[in-house]
């Protein structure tokens, strides 16, 4: 059988119930609110790089840097610097900017990164280079063209031209370096 229970006693017992209910779900979220702070922060600290005075800031896994985006910072690129002049953000801005690329990614890099500057990009192919889509126009070193390509390590400036070039796998980081330089920041 049951024992018989006042109804004050059942609404104490209840009341304890809630209390101590309530009670865990503070200490809960209080935890995860601290634990908030300080996973944020380590993160936080660890996304961020100076270099040179810049701030890149690492969100999404791309680095960031003002409005420019990277796939790398410039320390992970530093195997690639070269003392080579190459022209520099205002050589390209209010004027059309040509490109040839032999990889996709590394192309997108240059392209939301120029087309900021550039009046705009446009697929071409270089004078005597190679073979070139009936479609696209044939330009020369007069003209700001940018050619990515495969080949021996070589960032290199020709008149107007500007050469990327290294193995499939390190196109990209090529591409990075070649901005840092172009916005001063190498």
């Amino acid at each position: 059988m049951r024992k018989i229970i006042s109804k004050h006693q059942r609404e104490k017992k209840e009341r304890t119930k809630q209390i101590v209910v309530g009670g865990i779900l503070v200490i809960i979220m209080f935890a995860s609110v601290i634990g908030y702070a300080f996973q944020g922060k380590n993160v936080e600290e660890d996304s961020k790089i100076k270099y040179n005075n810049f701030e890149f800031i690492k969100k999404d896994g791309s680095w960031i840097f003002q409005e420019f985006i990277f796939k790398y910072n410039p320390k992970e690129t530093e195997e690639f610097e070269s003392n080579e002049f190459i022209n520099l953000l205002i050589d390209y801005q209010n004027q059309p900017l040509y490109i040839y690329s032999e990889d996709k990614e590394a192309e997108s890099e240059i392209y939301r990164n120029l087309i900021k500057s550039a009046e705009r990009i446009q697929y071409a192919c270089l004078e005597n280079e190679f073979e070139c889509e009936e479609t696209w126009p044939i330009k020369t070193c007069e003209d700001n063209f940018i050619l990515i390509k495969e080949g021996d390590f070589k960032i290199e400036q020709k008149d107007n031209c500007l050469i990327i070039q290294g193995k499939k796998e390190d196109l990209v980081k090529l591409s990075d370096e070649t901005l840092f330089k172009i916005l001063s920041i190498k």
